[in-house]
């Protein structure tokens, strides 16, 4: 395609998905007067931005955070901890605390993010498995629908943990939103109640005008350099939910009588509230991009989850593109599009956790960051590129000026 037709693509598109555009106006003003509200609510003070250090006792910083992040998340309490490495890190330190040889975890939602899975049965010695958890699977439906039957078949007495992630991972799967974690909650109420609903938020923060706490969930993990780290976050991870449950994983996260009690935020407090009260509008100028960008690729002739006219569930794209070949030209043209490192080749390699090789676009200002606009995928069948992010609707259509001459060749 010449620069004038791939412009005249671009163009025509953003008339198409302008009633989801106008959609996503209204989500970002109820998300962002959420958020508003819990920031004044817990009335955060300019002192509040400064960042304890050593062992943190009494840093003001710290509990204001956690008193922000779970009233913005619809829970009871919350631990917001730079020293949370990743959102499996936060997701594994909920379950490493919460279970016990015997106990038995399902995942509802299918198999879950690689690295997470290869903590619950891996060979490593601290994995679940080896520490006496069962695990079982249950895929959703055809229809991408969480499969209450099976769930039905797969609960015993022992069950602890019915898990769900929202995002689709790297499974070509529909995100999760509030009214599954609605059906689940309330399934949970009738058949196990002695159940806990625990919920993968990550890229699924402010994608919908309520979290997981309000939907029923008892418990939610993330990172903060997805959706709620508004770009600002420089790491960590969050966990929210109920009091007692935030109570036990506290002492997981620091040590047996610790709990929250200790923890610095080294110089991280203001980033992170910034970026929280900023995370509502970037997000949903993240999904305001990848609408467009769902329309283009299908307009191209691929298949994508989410349609650009469907209601979103997540901050990712998924667009299948069939070869190796054309996955790792999908990510270089992402890399080319990028402000940092954009003369990067990416390569697919070995990363801890996961079973494929894997190939990563990132041109980012944090090392890794999902809430700026990136692109990744295991090298396995189908090849399908995942795009996550994006500062805002403009960067993600100046990057498609690079992606489509690519995927117009792999046609």
């Amino acid at each position: 395609m010449t620069d004038d037709e791939v412009s005249s693509l671009i163009e025509a598109a953003k008339e198409k998905v302008r009633p989801a555009w106008e959609r996503l106006y209204e989500l970002e003003a109820a998300n962002h007067g959420r958020v508003l509200r819990a920031f004044q609510e817990c009335r955060v003070r300019s002192f509040h931005l400064q960042s304890g250090t050593g062992y943190g006792y009494d840093d003001p910083a710290r509990e204001i955070m956690e008193e922000v992040f779970a009233a913005v998340f619809q829970c009871e309490a919350a631990i917001v901890r730079p020293q949370l490495a990743s959102g499996t890190h936060a997701l594994w330190v909920c379950l490493d605390a919460l279970l016990g040889p015997g106990d038995h975890l399902i995942a509802v939602s299918g198999p879950p993010y690689d690295t997470l899975r290869n903590a619950i049965t891996g060979g490593s010695a601290h994995s679940l498995r080896r520490k006496g958890v069962t695990y079982s699977e249950v895929p959703l439906t055809s229809e991408g629908e969480l499969d209450f039957a099976g769930l039905q078949q797969a609960l015993t007495p022992n069950t602890r943990i019915l898990f769900l992630q929202r995002s689709k991972g790297y499974m070509w799967r529909p995100g999760l939103g509030a009214e599954a974690i609605r059906a689940l909650a309330a399934w949970r109420d009738e058949k196990a109640p002695w159940a806990i609903v625990m919920i993968d938020n990550c890229y699924g923060e402010f994608v919908e005008p309520l979290e997981p706490g309000a939907a029923g969930a008892d418990l939610i993990a993330g990172s903060l350099i997805k959706n709620p780290g508004g770009t600002l976050a420089p790491g960590g991870g969050y966990i929210a939910g109920r009091r007692d449950l935030i109570d036990v994983i506290a002492d997981r996260v620091t040590a047996p009588g610790l709990g929250l009690h200790v923890g610095p935020t080294l110089g991280t407090a203001r980033h992170i509230l910034q970026g929280l009260y900023l995370a509502p509008h970037l997000v949903a100028e993240a999904l305001a991009g990848l609408a467009l960008a769902s329309y283009v690729f299908e307009e191209l002739g691929y298949e994508v989850t989410p349609r650009w006219s469907d209601p979103p569930r997540d901050s990712v794209l998924a667009v299948r593109l069939g070869s190796p070949e054309l996955l790792l030209e999908f990510c270089r043209s992402i890399q080319a599009a990028s402000p940092v490192d954009s003369d990067a080749r990416p390569e697919p390699g070995p990363l801890p956790g996961y079973e494929h090789r894997v190939v990563m676009a990132a041109g980012t200002f944090i090392q890794g960051s999902s809430s700026e606009l990136s692109a990744d995928g295991p090298v396995r069948p189908p090849y399908a590129a995942f795009m996550q992010g994006g500062v805002s609707r403009v960067q993600i259509a100046l990057a498609l000026h690079h992606v489509v001459p690519v995927l117009a060749r792999g046609n």
